[in-house]
Protein backbone atom coordinates (compact mmCIF):
# COMPACT_ATOMS: atom_id res chain seq x y z
CA UNK A 1 0.00 0.00 0.00
CA UNK A 2 1.38 3.39 -0.99
CA UNK A 3 -0.60 5.48 1.45
CA UNK A 4 1.24 8.76 1.63
CA UNK A 5 2.04 9.69 -1.94
CA UNK A 6 -0.08 7.59 -4.29
CA UNK A 7 1.52 7.57 -7.74
CA UNK A 8 3.86 10.35 -6.61
CA UNK A 9 5.47 8.36 -3.82
CA UNK A 10 9.04 9.38 -3.07
CA UNK A 11 10.97 6.20 -2.40
CA UNK A 12 12.97 6.40 0.79
CA UNK A 13 13.63 4.01 3.65
CA UNK A 14 10.93 4.42 6.27
CA UNK A 15 12.00 5.00 9.87
CA UNK A 16 11.10 2.19 12.24
CA UNK A 17 8.42 3.09 14.78
CA UNK A 18 7.67 0.47 17.39
CA UNK A 19 4.10 0.31 18.69
CA UNK A 20 3.50 1.21 22.31
CA UNK A 21 3.83 -1.76 24.64
CA UNK A 22 2.60 -1.65 28.21
CA UNK A 23 0.09 -2.88 30.75
CA UNK A 24 -1.79 -1.38 33.65
CA UNK A 25 0.71 -3.06 35.97
CA UNK A 26 3.52 -1.00 34.45
CA UNK A 27 1.46 2.14 33.81
CA UNK A 28 2.91 5.50 34.75
CA UNK A 29 0.96 8.73 34.32
CA UNK A 30 2.67 10.95 31.70
CA UNK A 31 3.51 14.34 33.17
CA UNK A 32 6.66 15.42 31.33
CA UNK A 33 4.87 18.39 29.74
CA UNK A 34 2.50 19.18 32.59
CA UNK A 35 2.84 22.74 33.81
CA UNK A 36 4.11 22.69 37.39
CA UNK A 37 2.91 26.12 38.49
CA UNK A 38 0.67 29.03 37.55
CA UNK A 39 1.82 32.25 35.92
CA UNK A 40 -1.15 34.06 37.47
CA UNK A 41 -2.10 32.79 40.96
CA UNK A 42 -5.51 34.47 40.66
CA UNK A 43 -6.57 32.18 37.82
CA UNK A 44 -8.02 28.67 37.99
CA UNK A 45 -5.74 25.96 36.56
CA UNK A 46 -7.32 23.98 33.71
CA UNK A 47 -6.48 20.62 32.15
CA UNK A 48 -8.07 19.59 28.83
CA UNK A 49 -8.75 15.94 27.96
CA UNK A 50 -9.80 14.73 24.50
CA UNK A 51 -11.24 11.20 24.44
CA UNK A 52 -11.63 9.46 21.10
CA UNK A 53 -10.69 6.72 18.69
CA UNK A 54 -7.86 8.64 16.96
CA UNK A 55 -7.82 6.03 14.19
CA UNK A 56 -5.74 7.71 12.95
CA UNK A 57 -5.04 10.99 14.73
CA UNK A 58 -5.36 14.01 12.40
CA UNK A 59 -4.19 17.60 12.42
CA UNK A 60 -7.74 18.62 13.35
CA UNK A 61 -7.53 16.60 16.57
CA UNK A 62 -4.41 18.55 17.45
CA UNK A 63 -5.87 21.84 16.24
CA UNK A 64 -8.79 21.48 18.67
CA UNK A 65 -6.34 21.99 21.53
CA UNK A 66 -4.87 25.12 19.98
CA UNK A 67 -8.31 26.63 19.41
CA UNK A 68 -9.23 25.80 22.98
CA UNK A 69 -5.98 27.36 24.26
CA UNK A 70 -6.80 30.63 22.48
CA UNK A 71 -10.35 30.59 23.81
CA UNK A 72 -9.14 29.97 27.37
CA UNK A 73 -6.57 32.77 27.09
CA UNK A 74 -8.94 35.43 25.79
CA UNK A 75 -12.34 34.47 27.20
CA UNK A 76 -11.97 32.83 30.60
CA UNK A 77 -10.32 33.12 33.99
CA UNK A 78 -8.63 29.74 33.53
CA UNK A 79 -4.94 29.12 32.99
CA UNK A 80 -4.12 26.07 30.90
CA UNK A 81 -1.67 23.66 32.55
CA UNK A 82 -1.83 20.71 30.15
CA UNK A 83 -3.63 18.80 27.44
CA UNK A 84 -4.06 15.05 26.93
CA UNK A 85 -5.23 12.73 24.19
CA UNK A 86 -6.86 9.61 25.65
CA UNK A 87 -7.42 6.93 22.99
CA UNK A 88 -10.27 4.48 23.64
CA UNK A 89 -9.61 0.79 24.23
CA UNK A 90 -10.23 -1.91 21.64
CA UNK A 91 -13.44 -2.78 23.49
CA UNK A 92 -15.05 0.26 21.87
CA UNK A 93 -15.64 -1.91 18.78
CA UNK A 94 -15.87 0.91 16.28
CA UNK A 95 -15.51 0.34 12.53
CA UNK A 96 -12.02 1.15 11.30
CA UNK A 97 -10.52 0.96 14.78
CA UNK A 98 -6.83 0.08 14.62
CA UNK A 99 -5.34 -1.77 17.58
CA UNK A 100 -5.02 0.29 20.75
CA UNK A 101 -1.24 0.02 20.81
CA UNK A 102 -1.07 1.40 17.26
CA UNK A 103 -3.40 4.30 18.01
CA UNK A 104 -1.46 5.22 21.14
CA UNK A 105 1.79 5.08 19.15
CA UNK A 106 0.38 7.27 16.36
CA UNK A 107 -0.89 9.82 18.88
CA UNK A 108 2.51 9.87 20.58
CA UNK A 109 4.27 10.40 17.26
CA UNK A 110 1.85 13.22 16.43
CA UNK A 111 2.35 15.17 19.66
CA UNK A 112 6.11 14.62 19.62
CA UNK A 113 6.20 16.03 16.10
CA UNK A 114 3.81 18.97 16.46
CA UNK A 115 3.45 20.17 20.06
CA UNK A 116 5.39 21.30 23.09
CA UNK A 117 2.55 20.86 25.59
CA UNK A 118 0.28 18.01 24.50
CA UNK A 119 0.63 14.49 25.95
CA UNK A 120 -0.85 11.05 25.36
CA UNK A 121 -2.24 9.02 28.25
CA UNK A 122 -2.51 5.27 27.45
CA UNK A 123 -4.49 4.41 30.61
CA UNK A 124 -7.88 4.19 28.90
CA UNK A 125 -6.46 2.27 25.92
CA UNK A 126 -4.83 -0.33 28.20
CA UNK A 127 -8.11 -1.56 29.63
CA UNK A 128 -9.81 -4.76 28.49
CA UNK A 129 -13.20 -3.12 29.04
CA UNK A 130 -14.63 0.06 27.59
CA UNK A 131 -14.14 2.97 29.98
CA UNK A 132 -16.97 5.53 30.03
CA UNK A 133 -15.92 9.16 29.56
CA UNK A 134 -16.94 9.99 33.15
CA UNK A 135 -14.57 7.32 34.46
CA UNK A 136 -11.72 8.62 32.29
CA UNK A 137 -12.19 12.14 33.63
CA UNK A 138 -12.22 10.73 37.17
CA UNK A 139 -8.88 9.08 36.38
CA UNK A 140 -7.33 12.41 35.42
CA UNK A 141 -8.82 14.11 38.47
CA UNK A 142 -7.31 11.41 40.69
CA UNK A 143 -3.87 11.65 39.08
CA UNK A 144 -3.74 15.45 39.11
CA UNK A 145 -5.66 16.49 42.19
CA UNK A 146 -5.51 13.52 44.55
CA UNK A 147 -2.01 12.18 43.91
CA UNK A 148 -0.32 15.46 42.91
CA UNK A 149 -2.49 17.85 44.93
CA UNK A 150 -3.10 20.17 41.99
CA UNK A 151 -0.51 22.76 40.97
CA UNK A 152 1.69 25.27 42.74
CA UNK A 153 0.32 28.82 42.70
CA UNK A 154 3.72 30.31 43.42
CA UNK A 155 3.49 31.06 47.14
CA UNK A 156 3.95 27.58 48.51
CA UNK A 157 0.27 26.67 48.31
CA UNK A 158 -1.44 24.50 45.72
CA UNK A 159 -4.69 24.81 43.79
CA UNK A 160 -6.90 22.02 42.50
CA UNK A 161 -6.98 21.77 38.72
CA UNK A 162 -10.25 21.92 36.81
CA UNK A 163 -10.44 18.89 34.54
CA UNK A 164 -12.53 19.46 31.39
CA UNK A 165 -13.50 17.45 28.33
CA UNK A 166 -12.46 18.81 24.93
CA UNK A 167 -14.51 17.68 21.92
CA UNK A 168 -16.09 18.60 18.62
CA UNK A 169 -19.68 19.71 18.18
CA UNK A 170 -20.79 16.18 17.30
CA UNK A 171 -20.30 15.19 20.97
CA UNK A 172 -22.70 17.81 22.26
CA UNK A 173 -25.27 16.57 19.76
CA UNK A 174 -25.03 13.03 21.12
CA UNK A 175 -25.34 14.42 24.65
CA UNK A 176 -28.55 16.21 23.68
CA UNK A 177 -30.04 13.11 22.03
CA UNK A 178 -32.38 11.22 24.39
CA UNK A 179 -31.17 7.77 25.38
CA UNK A 180 -27.57 8.09 24.22
CA UNK A 181 -26.10 9.28 27.53
CA UNK A 182 -27.45 8.54 30.98
CA UNK A 183 -28.57 11.51 33.07
CA UNK A 184 -26.08 10.42 35.74
CA UNK A 185 -23.13 10.49 33.33
CA UNK A 186 -24.19 13.81 31.84
CA UNK A 187 -24.38 15.40 35.27
CA UNK A 188 -21.02 13.90 36.22
CA UNK A 189 -19.28 15.10 33.04
CA UNK A 190 -20.95 18.46 32.54
CA UNK A 191 -21.73 19.26 36.18
CA UNK A 192 -18.53 18.21 37.88
CA UNK A 193 -16.02 18.77 35.10
CA UNK A 194 -17.44 20.75 32.18
CA UNK A 195 -16.56 20.73 28.51
CA UNK A 196 -15.06 22.84 25.76
CA UNK A 197 -16.83 22.26 22.45
CA UNK A 198 -15.47 23.33 19.06
CA UNK A 199 -18.13 24.25 16.50
CA UNK A 200 -18.19 22.60 13.10
CA UNK A 201 -19.85 23.85 9.93
CA UNK A 202 -23.24 22.32 9.29
CA UNK A 203 -24.03 21.63 12.94
CA UNK A 204 -26.71 23.51 14.88
CA UNK A 205 -25.06 23.73 18.24
CA UNK A 206 -27.72 26.06 19.69
CA UNK A 207 -30.34 23.37 19.21
CA UNK A 208 -28.16 20.86 21.04
CA UNK A 209 -27.42 23.24 23.89
CA UNK A 210 -31.10 23.95 24.40
CA UNK A 211 -31.57 20.53 26.00
CA UNK A 212 -28.47 20.88 28.20
CA UNK A 213 -29.48 24.04 30.05
CA UNK A 214 -28.86 22.69 33.58
CA UNK A 215 -25.13 22.63 32.79
CA UNK A 216 -24.89 25.66 30.47
CA UNK A 217 -22.35 27.47 32.70
CA UNK A 218 -19.91 24.56 32.31
CA UNK A 219 -20.24 24.30 28.52
CA UNK A 220 -17.85 26.53 26.60
CA UNK A 221 -18.46 26.83 22.86
CA UNK A 222 -15.45 27.67 20.70
CA UNK A 223 -15.98 29.12 17.24
CA UNK A 224 -13.90 27.52 14.50
CA UNK A 225 -12.64 30.59 12.64
CA UNK A 226 -10.94 28.56 9.91
CA UNK A 227 -13.22 25.72 8.88
CA UNK A 228 -11.64 22.27 8.89
CA UNK A 229 -13.68 19.11 8.33
CA UNK A 230 -10.85 16.58 8.21
CA UNK A 231 -11.88 13.36 9.93
CA UNK A 232 -10.34 9.99 10.64
CA UNK A 233 -13.09 8.41 8.52
CA UNK A 234 -12.05 10.45 5.49
CA UNK A 235 -8.39 9.67 6.11
CA UNK A 236 -9.11 5.94 6.17
CA UNK A 237 -11.07 6.26 2.92
CA UNK A 238 -8.16 8.08 1.26
CA UNK A 239 -5.75 5.42 2.44
CA UNK A 240 -7.91 2.58 1.12
CA UNK A 241 -7.99 4.35 -2.25
CA UNK A 242 -4.20 4.89 -2.11
CA UNK A 243 -4.65 8.67 -2.20
CA UNK A 244 -2.28 11.12 -0.56
CA UNK A 245 -2.96 12.18 3.02
CA UNK A 246 0.05 14.46 3.38
CA UNK A 247 -0.68 17.71 5.25
CA UNK A 248 -3.83 16.11 6.66
CA UNK A 249 -2.02 14.00 9.27
CA UNK A 250 1.55 14.31 10.57
CA UNK A 251 4.23 12.70 8.39
CA UNK A 252 5.50 10.34 11.14
CA UNK A 253 1.95 9.00 11.45
CA UNK A 254 1.87 8.36 7.69
CA UNK A 255 5.14 6.43 7.95
CA UNK A 256 3.78 4.45 10.88
CA UNK A 257 0.64 3.50 8.96
CA UNK A 258 2.76 2.35 6.01
CA UNK A 259 5.16 0.38 8.18
CA UNK A 260 2.38 -1.48 10.01
CA UNK A 261 0.08 -1.77 6.98
CA UNK A 262 -2.91 -0.24 8.70
CA UNK A 263 -6.20 0.70 7.00
CA UNK A 264 -5.89 -1.59 3.98
CA UNK A 265 -8.13 -1.98 0.99
CA UNK A 266 -10.65 -4.16 2.81
CA UNK A 267 -11.28 -1.34 5.26
CA UNK A 268 -10.12 -3.38 8.23
CA UNK A 269 -7.03 -2.83 10.30
CA UNK A 270 -4.88 -5.40 12.01
CA UNK A 271 -6.04 -5.22 15.61
CA UNK A 272 -3.28 -6.48 17.86
CA UNK A 273 -4.45 -5.05 21.12
CA UNK A 274 -3.26 -5.09 24.70
CA UNK A 275 -5.84 -7.80 25.31
CA UNK A 276 -8.43 -9.05 22.84
CA UNK A 277 -11.21 -9.62 25.34
CA UNK A 278 -13.90 -6.99 24.95
CA UNK A 279 -16.97 -5.68 26.68
CA UNK A 280 -20.35 -4.64 25.34
CA UNK A 281 -20.66 -1.91 27.98
CA UNK A 282 -21.78 1.44 26.61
Amino acid sequence: MSSSQGDHNIHRPLPTFLPFVGTLDTYSFPENRLKKGLNDPEKTPLLLVACGSFSPVTYLHLRLFEMAADYVKFNTNFELVGGYLSPVSDAYRKAGLAGAKHRVAMCQLAVDETSEWLMVDPWEAMHKEYQPTAVVLDHFDYEINTLRHGVDVGNGTRKPVRIALLAGADLIHTMSTPGVWSEKDLDHILGRYGTFIVERSGTDIDEALATLQPWKDNIHVIQQLIQNDVSSTKIRLFLRREMSVRFLIPVPVIYYIEQHRLYGEDGHSSVTSFDKSKSSQS
